[in-house]
């Protein structure tokens, strides 16, 4: 039995895949609960209709990624940290805060799990993290943010 699968199932196949399982399981357990559709002329078509769509949609998020990553080169994320009485900052910046003050002092949202420096900023001056903004069959997008830090007085 051919069926198109309609997400991801372990062992069978990828979503948007026509695969070919046997009877039972395809009949009983994969178009009952969802997962797969039998495969028609009706079903390929809207198959690849879909696929067009996803290709638009993935073809939008890559355009919108690049236009983040032009307007991320030419700003600073500011923060002000403590300072001892050696010139060392006590404590550290993490991603989470840069993806607060991001969102507050530029309304860039980014995710703090897309950070692809995950250690976190604890030294004086500037820091240049980057950041995959867009990942997928397009390729990749890779923005950096540039995260200075200063004395708080």
């Amino acid at each position: 039995m051919k069926v198109i699968l309609l997400v991801d199932v372990k062992k069978v196949g990828k979503k948007g895949e026509t695969v070919t399982v046997s009877d039972g399981y395809g009949s009983n357990f994969l178009i009952p609960r969802g997962l797969a559709k039998p495969s028609t002329e009706a079903t390929q078509k809207e198959l690849s209709k879909n696929n067009a769509e996803e290709a638009e949609r993935q073809k939008q998020l890559k355009k919108e990624a690049e236009e983040t990553k032009v307007r991320l080169e030419n700003i600073n994320v500011e923060f002000k940290a403590k300072v001892g009485k050696d010139g060392r900052m006590f404590g550290t910046i993490s991603p989470k805060e840069i993806e607060s003050e991001m969102l507050k002092q530029w309304d860039i949202k980014i995710d703090k799990r897309k950070f692809l420096d995950k250690e976190p900023v604890n030294a004086l001056g500037y820091a240049r993290l980057r950041i995959e903004l867009y990942k997928g069959s397009e390729g990749q997008v890779v923005g950096t943010v540039n995260v200075h830090v200063s004395e708080e007085k």
